[in-house]
């Protein structure tokens, strides 16, 4: 059974950071793209970033782009979202993704593209 669990969320002021993890037990975890998605209250959810299998390549939204750093560390089937400079803005649920099969990380900005899905952590900038 594939499992998904992210941590890390929290209440920040604007311009402070936090570390989201995303424990995956997925047998495939080593050879899955990762994402990290978000939701805010009466939006949809959109693309944040995505690793490849290798940390080899990686995409952020424009939004986040400078100030969110994906990573993952394969030994302890854990991806991580390094959220720094946050603004009120940044306020959603953060879900993490596993993509199951192959699939050049270009093509994986839509929630459509993962297999497996997280329960989300909460994370709330104040202004």
């Amino acid at each position: 059974q594939v499992q998904l669990v992210e941590s890390g969320g929290g209440l920040v002021q604007a311009g402070g950071s936090l570390r989201l993890s995303c424990a995956a037990a997925l047998r495939t975890f080593s050879r899955s793209a990762m994402g990290w998605f978000r939701q805010a209250p009466g939006k949809e959810r959109e693309f944040v970033a995505t690793i490849d299998w290798s940390s080899s390549s990686t995409i952020y939204a424009d939004s986040v782009k400078g100030r969110f750093t994906i990573s993952r560390d394969n030994t302890k089937n854990t991806v991580y979202l390094q959220m720094n400079s946050l603004k009120p803005e940044d306020t959603a649920l953060y879900y993490c993704a596993a993509r199951g099969t192959l699939q050049p990380i270009g093509r994986l900005l839509s929630p459509a593209e993962y297999d497996y899905w997280g329960q989300g952590t909460q994370v709330t900038v104040s202004s």
